[in-house]
């Protein structure tokens, strides 16, 4: 392993590095770019997310992409390549988020790496003076996200979670009529994600690729030696705790932040339960011997109970049909394939955000179509480039109120998953029979109707082959929660969840240690 000393990047060193370069544009009354200098961005993490990232912020004409970090060198260099077709000249290219830190000519630091450092590096990125643009989760853990919204308030940095439906016109637009009262009293917001997931491939031993460091590839997260027990090295590690969040945690924050837009709440749960399972890939390949490299849920419930309001949030993995969901995806207006988004329950009708994030639509109670809002790409901008540039705005004004996204409301949204996962880590081996579950919700606080959410899963589950009789779901525990001290209560075993055993050299600070 490494010295420590060349990946760690404490406050101290942060310091160091902002008192060398007058951390030029990072002060409370920064001043704005002259007419011919650029907002200099670094994008940490180039697969997948990253390259909208590097997309974004070169449409916007205030900024120029200087520098991409990958640990996986190849990845890099292509990154590299392609900036420079982009924009003419070609970014520095950094293996290690550190060595990207002490340059002077870099504002804003981009993440779209693994979950497990999306904290880390946008603490360091605020300790060294950058302001920050972080994928959702914004964590991995509750304790994380509290980290980043401490140091974006200590350093002054202006902070923006990737959650682009929060930029969009049209969900905004019905957002507001949700808040109006244009669907009545609004109790209860349903978010989907139906959305097919096949296997990654069988548990085993697998090498990593040789152009991967991989040790600065684990960071915070154990390592593992240089083997993988998954197949593909990249984008699977989702479905691995140790490094992701499962699709709650993955596709999840888009969704549970507009239920929690949509019900305006500004806090979180107060008491959560979860029953999920990982299944039907046994059944798929007619073998039963069969196990999935994953470890996080495909099938997933998780009920959130605020006191006088209630977000559910429902993951199905295995093959998606109408079969159980008839109503819900007359509300989507198609009878098959993937579901994403967000439902709201009105006394007089239902506002739906999807499925797409351009917008929404409100029915009446009889299922009639009244209103359409969206977002228009060609009027109203390309998404992904007015979310980044809704930074890029904050950046020069440091004015954080323009964000649209920013840490606290990151950290709220990402803690949703966090919360209802560690439920279901804690009742893993807890397989019981479908009347447990239901015996179970029947004494949960909920505005659902939670015997009906649970009838359409296991009709679903048995739709893919997997009699619930047998494959038993997983019942979590009923977890009670105080949103202000974002503890849990009377329950040890979940608090020591909140956070996570960190590698030296790679520990997410404490909020007040930031």
């Amino acid at each position: 392993m490494r010295q420590i000393s060349r990946r760690q990047f404490n406050v101290a060193s942060a310091a160091a590095v902002s008192v060398a370069y007058g951390v030029h544009r990072s002060g409370s009354a920064a001043a704005q770019p002259g007419p011919n200098e650029k907002l200099g961005v670094v994008v940490a993490g180039l697969n997948g997310r990253g390259q909208s990232h590097v997309d974004g912020f070169h449409h916007d004409p205030r900024c120029e992409i200087r520098a991409v970090v990958d640990v996986d060198s190849d990845v890099a260099e292509r990154a590299a390549t392609s900036v420079q077709r982009k924009q003419g000249s070609r970014p520095k290219v950094y293996t290690n988020v550190t060595d990207a830190l002490g340059d002077a000519s870099l504002d804003i630091v981009t993440v779209a790496t693994p979950n497990h450092w999306h904290a880390l590096i946008g603490v360091w990125a605020m300790q060294a003076g950058k302001d920050v643009y972080v994928e959702k989760p914004i964590s991995h853990n509750v304790h994380e996200g509290r980290a980043l919204v401490a140091a974006a308030k200590k350093y002054g940095r202006m902070f923006q979670t990737g959650t682009q439906c929060r930029s969009s016109k049209g969900v905004q637009q019905l957002i507001e009529f949700v808040h109006s009262g244009g669907i009545g009293e609004v109790k209860l917001a349903r978010g989907l994600c139906y959305k097919r997931r096949k296997s990654i491939g069988a548990l085993g031993d697998y090498k990593v690729p040789g152009v991967v460091d991989y040790d600065l590839w684990s960071g915070p997260a154990a390592f593992t030696e240089p083997k993988l027990t998954r197949p593909r090295f990249h984008y699977d590690w989702h479905w691995q705790r140790h490094y992701g969040n499962g699709d709650s945690g993955n596709q999840g924050p888009h969704q549970t932040d507009v239920a929690r837009w949509g019900l305006g709440l500004e806090r979180h749960p107060n008491s959560i339960l979860t029953y999920a399972g990982r299944l039907g890939y046994q059944a798929e390949r007619k073998d039963p011997s069969y196990v999935d490299a994953g470890d996080t849920a495909n099938t997933q419930v998780s009920v959130y109970d605020y006191g006088d309001k209630t977000i559910v949030f429902e993951t199905r993995g295995l093959e998606i049909n109408n079969g159980a969901d008839e109503e819900i995806y007359k509300l989507f207006g198609s009878s098959k394939g993937n579901k994403i988004g967000v439902v709201f329950y009105g006394t007089e009708g239902y506002a739906i955000q999807g499925p797409s994030y351009d917008g929404g639509t409100v029915f009446d109670k009889k299922m009639n179509k009244i209103k359409e809002f969206r977002h228009s790409n060609k009027t109203d901008g390309v998404l992904n480039h007015v979310h980044m540039s809704n930074l890029v705005n904050a950046v020069i004004s440091r004015d954080p109120a323009g964000l649209h996204a920013d840490a606290t409301c990151g950290h709220l949204s990402a803690s949703i998953a966090h919360l209802g996962n560690t439920s279901y880590y804690l009742g893993q081996e807890n397989r019981v029979a479908p009347e447990q579950i239901a015996n179970a919700l029947g004494e949960f606080s909920s505005a659902d109707d939670d015997q009906a959410t649970l009838q359409r899963t296991l009709q679903h589950l048995r739709d893919n082959g997997v009699d619930p009789a047998k494959d038993q779901l997983s019942l979590g525990p009923v977890l009670k929660f105080d949103p202000e001290a974002e503890r849990y209560i009377d329950n040890q075993a979940a608090n020591a969840m909140l956070s996570r055993e960190y590698r030296d050299g790679y520990e997410v600070p404490v909020a007040k240690d930031v």
